[in-house]
């Protein structure tokens, strides 16, 4: 492959989710000729099907248990009866609607991710993509998959995510056998959901149907919920997950789900079985990487069908390059988006900082969330660790949260600090500076003398942090 510096560099990008769209914005950026092809709708399944759609869900269901919990406060709603007394009112829950809120939602933001990308001069075509080889693209375009248009480029960014994991003896029907995609077709909420898989997607719909007001049942062939997350993390979301009224079956493999016409009937592989109105199947993904051209390119690919790439995004030809979920990386949004980017400036030779995976903040939307950055306790070596409840916390208080806490972790002599855990609400929010003394190499004592606000949840941070200072950081 060779380029001809005298006209733009073109970049071709399959697949508009969030690391397809803001490779093409860098592209755009650093003034090359980007072409993005996309089959569903700029934003790709994380704004059309997955992320967007899921914590909107999320956010609705944070709002019926706040108002369910408002009394706790000293907040309460009644109304008046014939006799004229106080009545209190159900929370009543209209899934129709937040489904259809949600979708449109979810259209919308894919419409201005659509339109940032044609105002920075982004060609997009709608269609299927495939490699031809390592200088072309071709693309189906009509609605029979007949007409075909073909794009030459210099460089290539796949970023064709993934898709949900079926099992043969639990094929989703959409009716009543559901993947994470089919959630929203529902009219009502379930009488009874099982959620089969413990993972973030399990985890997620799990918490939020719970207090959406279904009876929930968590299938876990794994000891606990979030398997490889902080284990403390862990046993508070198990512990507000007992409380709420959910069924929790750890170490337990669903074999088998079958829709009986009136419900599902989850066979366990001990030989019990749940019995439910809707089974959500949450059992991973796959990527969406066949009939992409990929070995025919030269595409190294893992036994999954992941693209292997490194720390840049590059694959092992030199001027393809792969983001996302559909390579060998963790399956974020964030590390895609960041990612993206990161191949772009590389191809087109500005300067890059490679990735590191012990950088990554990433968050898991159940109520409390989940936020951790850097090493945590499964992983950390040489470190001292600190964890502070936030039943000390005074805005904890004020606001009735009684779960969570905050975590950090230091290296033994030198106080930097190299991980965190937060469990609280908006853990996505309080991560952040976290993740910036890990980036930067903060000390303990640095993010300890960063003014907080008081009172504020962020006080617990630099509480943990303070709390550090003095403690024996060399492991004597």
């Amino acid at each position: 492959m060779t380029f001809d510096f005298a006209r733009k560099q073109r970049i071709a990008i399959i697949g508009g989710g969030p690391g397809g769209y803001e490779a093409a914005l860098a592209g755009a950026q650093l003034g090359a000729e980007v072409t993005l092809i996309e089959n569903t709708g700029v934003g790709g399944s994380a704004v059309l099907t997955d992320v967007v759609p899921s914590k909107t869900l999320i956010a609705t269901a944070d709002a019926a248990r706040a108002i369910d919990e408002a009394g706790d406060l000293g907040v309460q709603f009644f109304a008046r009866g014939a006799a004229g007394k106080p009545l209190k009112p159900e929370v009543a829950i209209n899934l129709l609607a937040i489904n259809k809120r949600i979708l449109a939602l979810a259209g919308q933001q894919s419409e201005d991710m659509r339109e940032s990308l044609l105002e920075a001069g982004v060609r997009i075509i709608s269609g299927h993509g495939r490699l031809e080889g390592d200088d072309a693209v071709v693309v189906s375009t009509g609605p029979d998959g007949t007409d075909f248009d073909r794009i030459e480029a210099d460089t290539f960014v796949l970023s064709v995510g993934a898709s949900p994991r079926e099992l043969p003896a639990a094929t989703p029907d959409g009716d009543r056998i559901l993947t994470w995609k089919q959630m929203y077709n529902m009219s009502a909420v379930p009488e009874h959901l099982v959620v089969v898989g413990s993972g973030v997607t399990g985890a997620e719909f799990a918490s939020a149907y719970m207090n959406l007001g279904a009876r929930v049942t968590l299938v876990s062939s794994r000891d606990q919920v979030l398997p490889g997350e902080d284990a403390d993390a862990a046993a508070v979301l198990e512990k507000v997950f007992t409380r709420g009224g959910m069924t929790l079956l750890a170490k337990s493999r669903a074999e088998s789900v079958e829709n009986t016409g009136e419900g599902v009937r989850v066979t366990l592989s001990d030989g019990s079985v749940v019995e439910g109105s809707h089974c959500l199947m949450a059992v991973g993904s796959v990527p969406n990487t066949r009939d992409l051209g990929l070995e025919e390119a030269g595409v190294q690919l893992a036994d999954s069908g992941h693209i292997l790439i490194n720390r840049v995004g590059r694959t092992s030809v030199p001027n393809i390059y792969a983001v996302g979920d559909c390579t060998n990386l963790i399956p974020l949004a964030s590390v895609a988006s960041m990612l993206g980017r990161t191949a772009v400036f590389h191809a087109m030779g500005d300067a890059v900082i490679p990735f590191s995976e012990h950088k990554i903040a990433s968050n898991i939307f159940t109520t409390p969330e989940i936020a951790t950055v850097g090493w945590t306790s499964a992983t950390a070596e040489d470190s001292t660790a600190w964890k502070l409840p936030l039943s000390a916390n005074p805005r904890a208080k004020m606001m009735g949260v009684r779960d969570g806490f905050v975590k950090l972790f230091v290296r033994r002599g030198s106080g930097t600090v190299v991980g965190g855990v937060v469990v609280a609400p908006k853990a996505s929010e309080l991560i952040y500076p976290i993740a910036i003394a890990v980036d930067r190499r903060l000390t303990a004592d640095q993010l300890a003398r960063v003014f907080t606000a008081y009172p504020s949840l962020a006080g617990s941070i630099a509480d943990a942090a303070r709390a550090l200072h003095g403690v024996d950081q060399r492991g004597d």
